[in-house]
């Protein structure tokens, strides 16, 4: 794993957004000394100093700990999505259209041939999903529950909400689904 230069990730983006070393220092409530020493690298800041500078450039914290994502990157090919197999039924393939640096959201796209499910149980995620039929319909159970989806209807599941899909008709559904991990 290649270092990581956050003192430069901040020196860039106080530049982005127009920040004196001064104007960065005192938004953040650090000294301009130790600011100008993080930028140069002669300093290593506590997670405490690097708390209080992203979110005084208004920027995720993570952000000082990824590596720069190549724009070749973002691109995901059709004949290259991964893909995450349901082991009770092999007919259930999801291919993850997100290029792997998305991080926090996943978009999947399922084929549901007719008269399959994906799962025989309710299911909960700990974050929101999204999902929009692309194609066909499908029935989708929430809580006590059931609806019919058609093409061009989508659902919102907040985070917690007991769900289960299933394709009881006898054409095939495609549905593209996102689910926020943050």
């Amino acid at each position: 794993m290649d270092n990581i230069d956050i003192g430069e990730k901040i020196s860039h983006l106080r530049k982005e957004k127009s920040l004196s070393i001064r104007d960065l220092a005192k938004l953040a409530n650090v000294t301009p000394s130790l600011l100008s020493q993080l930028e140069r690298g002669l300093s290593n800041p506590s997670l405490n100093t690097i708390k209080a500078i992203s979110k005084a450039l208004d920027v995720p914290l993570f952000s000082f700990f990824i590596d720069e994502v190549n724009n070749k990157d973002l691109i995901v090919r059709k004949d290259s999505r991964r893909k995450v197999i349901f082991p009770k039924n092999n007919d259930i393939v999801f291919e993850i259209l997100s290029p792997e640096s998305a991080n926090s959201i996943e978009f999947a796209i399922v084929n549901l041939i007719p008269y399959s499910q994906i799962s025989n149980e309710l299911m909960s995620h700990k974050s929101i999903e999204l999902a929009y039929v692309l194609e066909g319909k499908i029935k989708i159970y929430i809580e006590d529950d059931e609806f019919i989806l058609e093409s061009g209807d989508s659902v919102t599941l907040p985070p917690g909400t007991n769900h289960r899909w299933e394709n009881p008709f006898n054409e095939q559904a495609k549905i593209i689904f996102s689910i926020n991990f943050k």
